[in-house]
């Protein structure tokens, strides 16, 4: 069976679609076959990305390693059992589609709470939550208390994987490895920082995720999008000399999907 990995969170603004489309790419170009599901059924950031990838590189003549995007199929009422969920129904069929044919299925779900995305999360092998450094992010996972040092309990999101956990557990399905990516780090030792780390780690082994780092702010995400490239297409598209900024991002996809500890997968890269 593939191994699926979700993005989710259910606040937008934190990177989940760059967090998506470099982890997705990342696999790709190493040789894994990989499917992508974008169940933001309004704003489909992913999608667009994988479709502006699709007509640069083809419009460039490239041969740029592509994910196999699909959308959820439409589904006839009648081809329901009674009581099914229609979007359960149409996540199923999508993920039954891309199974054969995918070592990875990565679904990024949308910036709030749906039917899809809580589906989505009891699917997952592999959860990325990508998190802003800031506690005004850090509330979607737990209450804190005003001096940001004490957990006063856990919050929705966090309750919602708790769920989706259960259902896995009774499925007979193995545990969710959720993995937290700390976004947007700030590159000076801030008191704010340091509050932030201490409060992930408290509440890591609290309820049960790993911390791993994710991308800084840089200039060049938001460049790369209109032509649906990522940081390791560079070199491909003529770019022969890497600035620091450029050799830095890399270095933090490197270790991110390092972090990710997704079977059979080597960031050879």
């Amino acid at each position: 069976m593939a191994h699926i990995i979700v993005v989710g969170n259910e606040k937008g603004g934190a990177g989940k679609s760059t967090v998506s489309m470099h982890v997705a790419t990342a696999l790709a170009r190493m040789g894994h076959r990989i499917g992508v599901l974008d169940l933001d059924m309004r704003q489909k950031s992913l999608a667009r990305y994988l479709d502006n990838r699709k007509t640069y590189s083809d419009a460039e003549g490239l041969n740029l390693a592509i994910p196999v995007y699909r959308d959820l199929p439409e589904v006839d009422q009648a081809d329901l059992q009674p009581g099914e969920n229609a979007f359960d129904h149409r996540l199923s069929a999508a993920v039954a589609a891309l199974e054969p044919e995918c070592d990875f299925i990565l679904i990024d779900c949308p910036g709030s709470h749906t039917r899809l995305s809580q589906v989505a999360h009891s699917l997952a092998d592999t959860l990325i939550t990508p998190l802003n450094d800031s506690f005004v992010d850090f509330d979607l996972l737990a209450h804190i208390d005003s001096d940001g040092e004490n957990i006063t309990g856990p919050s929705v999101y966090s309750e919602m994987v708790w769920s989706a956990r259960q259902l896995r557990a009774q499925a007979g399905l193995q545990p969710i490895d959720w993995v937290v990516v700390r976004n947007r780090l700030g590159a000076q030792a801030m008191v704010n920082k340091q509050k932030m780390e201490s409060a992930l780690n408290k509440l890591s082994r609290r309820i049960g995720f790993r911390v791993a780092p994710g991308f800084n702010e840089r200039v060049i995400f938001r460049e790369l999008f209109p032509r649906g490239l990522t940081l390791l297409d560079l070199k491909d598209v003529g770019v022969t000399q890497l600035n620091i900024s450029n050799l830095a991002a890399r270095q933090e996809l490197r270790d991110l999907i390092k972090a990710l500890n997704l079977p059979g997968v080597t960031a050879d890269f």
